[in-house]
This record gives structure tokens, C-alpha cells and sequence, in this order.
């Protein structure tokens, strides 16, 4: 709590909403917006035990309404820390972030420092607990698997964040179009005092950047041990028009559908 109250004297444009403190319910200090529910705790003990496979013999309580998004940004998935290999690896916390959705929920993890062409697969480097989340998120049942870059994040490098869908018709709004995504923004975002929209970067062409998965990933999944077979080049090259997936998450075959829009015969 106090690192929370430090925040608002020494990072105070990361909580500021002065721009839209004018409107009904809102606030200079986004944490002290009507519409938020601050709570400070282990997040991890709350979706394990509110969530997890444990908290089913438990009576419900006012925790266990289930989130339409979840949204984790914690360690980095390469960060020399045992509790970052926890957090991205754990079966039961991964399960419990599954479970804590709704069964349309989109779950968005921030996954770190975004591929370069000539990186190795993650499987086999520094970024192993980011491939082992994507397989365990497969495995678990999210039906789209999804990874943008992000380059306004001031870091070093781009970054990148990973979307996964518990429902495959709910991806259709992944791939909307600029107009729609714009039609959207106009309705839902209050506008600043001067009737601006208060998002810095993001509109609708921002958006369907973020559809076409970086080429950096598709090499690096192509350089797994156990190549999926999309990665033939008679796939990659147009030749093969008919894609058998086994995984939820095929950056090949997700800017093969952009560009040339394949038959795929088995997933999405």
C-alpha cells in the first residue's frame, strides 16, 4: 500500500485522469475513479483461491464473480527471478486465471522484450517460461492465441503482449476493421475537456497493426525442435493451401489468414 501512495507523489502521470476528472464518477487520481476497485493483495493467492481448483469446494463469495478481461502485467517471462518462472509456468495458477473468465474472457499477459529475426526459438533461450505459458494456455483450452508489438512502451526495445480468447467467436472483434474499431472508441471513451479522446497512440489503424503478428515470431516458432508442420515451405510460400493446426496460437498461420487468407481445416 505504500509503494501505491508513494506512486502519487513520484510517478504521478501513470495514475493521472485529470484529463476526464470532469465527468460523472471520475477523478484526478485514476485509482479514486467510482468505477475502480482497488485491491491490494497477492493476486496470485486471489485467483488460486477464489479460482483455482481448490476454491470449488469452498463456499462462494463476494471474489468469485468470474472477469470478462484479466489482465497481467508482473515480472518479465526472461527475468532472473524464480517467482517470474511461477508466475508464467505454475499449472495451478494458469488454470485459475482460465477459470476466473467468463466463458467468452479474453486473458492479456505481457510477455517482455519482443523477438528479433535472427533470435532462437523461445523454447531454447532466455524467454523459455513465455513459450511454456503459450503451450500451457493451449493445453488448458484457450481456442485463439494471439502476440502484437508494442514500440511507445519507452523501453529499450518493442514490446510485446499476448491475447488469448477462451471463445474462438469472440476473436471477431480482434479483427475488426479501423472504421469499426474507431465507431467504438467513439462511443465508450469520455472525452478530455477540450473533446479530445485521451488514448495518446492507440485508434483504429493502431489496432489492426497489432492483427498481424510480428515476422520475428514466426521465424523464432519455426525454430523450434519439433517444427509444426505449418512451417513447410510449402506452407509459408503460398503452395499448400489446406492448414492442419494442432495449437491454438500459429503466428504462420496468422499472417498467412492476413495476407492471403488460406483454408485452415481443423482450429479458429
Amino acid at each position: 500500500e505504500g509503494v501505491v501512495n508513494l506512486s502519487t507523489k513520484y510517478l504521478p502521470d501513470w495514475q493521472d485522469c485529470s484529463s476526464i476528472a470532469h465527468h460523472e464518477g471520475c477523478d484526478e487520481w485514476c485509482f479514486n475513479d467510482e468505477r475502480a476497485d482497488l485491491r491490494i493483495e497477492d493476486a496470485m493467492a486471489f485467483f488460486n483461491d477464489n479460482f483455482g481448483e481448490s476454491s470449488r469446494s469452498k463456499p462462494s463469495s463476494d471474489h468469485d464473480a468470474q472477469f470478462d478481461v484479466v489482465i497481467m502485467d508482473c515480472l518479465d517471462p526472461n527475468d532472473d527471478h524464480p517467482f517470474a518462472k511461477v508466475l508464467y509456468t505454475n499449472d495451478d495458477y494458469i488454470r485459475s486465471l482460465y477459470g476466473a473468465l467468463t466463458d467468452d474472457g479474453i486473458l492479456v499477459v505481457q510477455v517482455g522484450e519482443s523477438a528479433d529475426i535472427d533470435s532462437e526459438a523461445d523454447e531454447n533461450g532466455s524467454f523459455e517460461n513465455r513459450s511454456t505459458m503459450i503451450k500451457m494456455l493451449d493445453e488448458i483450452g484457450f481456442k485463439s492465441i494471439h502476440i502484437y508489438e508494442e514500440s511507445h512502451c519507452e523501453f529499450d526495445a518493442p514490446w510485446t503482449t499476448l491475447i488469448a480468447f477462451k471463445d474462438v467467436e469472440t476473436r471477431k472483434r480482434w479483427y475488426r476493421n479501423p472504421a469499426e474499431v474507431e465507431l467504438d472508441l467513439s462511443r465508450r471513451i469520455l472525452p478530455m475537456k477540450n473533446g479530445k479522446s485521451p488514448l495518446r497512440y492507440f485508434d483504429g489503424a493502431t489496432m489492426q497493426s497489432y492483427q498481424l503478428p510480428p515476422r520475428a515470431f514466426e521465424d523464432t516458432y519455426c525454430r523450434q525442435s519439433d517444427m509444426p508442420k505449418e512451417c513447410s515451405d510449402e506452407v509459408r510460400f503460398g503452395l499448400q493451401k489446406e492448414i492442419n493446426l494442432s495449437s491454438a496460437y500459429s503466428p504462420v498461420f496468422e499472417r498467412l489468414f492476413v495476407d492471403a487468407k488460406p483454408k485452415q481445416t481443423s482450429m479458429l
